[in-house]
């Protein structure tokens, strides 16, 4: 059985704030076709590693790489640029813009095409087909044109997600994409990550343990900033090491 293509890989990754040790030689591994989840309490460490992998801090130390290269020192638009997407704990939405044309933006913010400045924004094909395709994908056509601001919460967590994939990822790397969702919202958050893993590798971080635990095909468990376990939904609700620190008999 031939083994899923690793996307993104953090390798020994060290992140120091003066004396606090955040994230303590954390490796993981992001393969296509999986949805590969991180879990653990506050001030674990979960969101500065995503921070670190997304661009957004560059670490103490530690390797990162995105489909082979090393882009540890990469800025967060340059590697947005080759393939890595992200979402927020925070809505990053305009509320002002129609659901369209926030993917458009996100898709055209992408291409950054310095030269075509003369050209109207609006009939740049790419990005209008880059929105449309985004939309569909994160199950929205029905609102396209409606204003952001005026979407349901679980609406807008979908909008946020079509906007990292308007950008054309290979990596989605998303942080509590179910915060503050009602059963049904949630019902169709995981419908749609199911569908998106087919074609990407997916880094969640998320509280839900119910959701995490039905959705993730591998689980990397915090504890004070060192990976304590990483393993199948399985292995790690039976880890002794894991049930101690973490889950409670989850």
């Amino acid at each position: 059985m031939s083994h899923p293509e690793v996307l993104l890989r953090g390798s020994k990754i060290l992140q120091r704030w003066g004396g606090l040790v955040a994230v303590n030689e954390a490796s993981i591994e992001i393969a296509r076709g999986t949805v590969h989840a991180v879990i653990g309490t506050n001030g674990a460490g979960k969101s500065t590693l995503i921070n670190i992998l997304s661009g957004e801090i560059t670490p103490t130390g530690g390797k990162i790489e995105l489909l082979g290269k090393d882009i540890t020192r990469w800025s967060q638009p340059r590697r947005a640029r080759n393939g890595l997407g992200r979402s927020y704990q925070r809505n990053t939405i305009f509320p002002d813009f129609t659901v369209f044309e926030n993917c458009r933006l996100a898709a055209q913010a992408q291409v950054h095409r310095p030269w075509v400045w003369w050209n109207d924004a609006q009939k740049c094909r790419h990005s209008v087909d880059a929105a449309r395709k985004a939309i569909t994908q994160a199950g929205l056509e029905d609102v396209a044109e409606r204003p952001a601001g005026l979407l349901s919460h679980g609406q807008k967590r979908q909008l946020e997600i079509a906007m990292c994939l308007a950008t054309c990822p290979q990596v989605l790397l998303l942080d509590e994409p179910l915060a503050g969702m009602g059963a049904e919202e949630t019902e169709r958050m995981l419908t749609l990550l199911n569908q998106l893993k087919q074609g990407h590798a997916i880094l969640l971080v998320e509280h839900d343990m119910d959701a995490v635990f039905r959705i993730a095909d591998c689980i990397t468990v915090m504890v004070n900033g060192v990976v304590i376990a990483s393993d199948t939904p399985d292995n790690i609700r039976t880890n002794p090491e894991v049930q101690t620190a973490y889950l409670g008999g989850h």
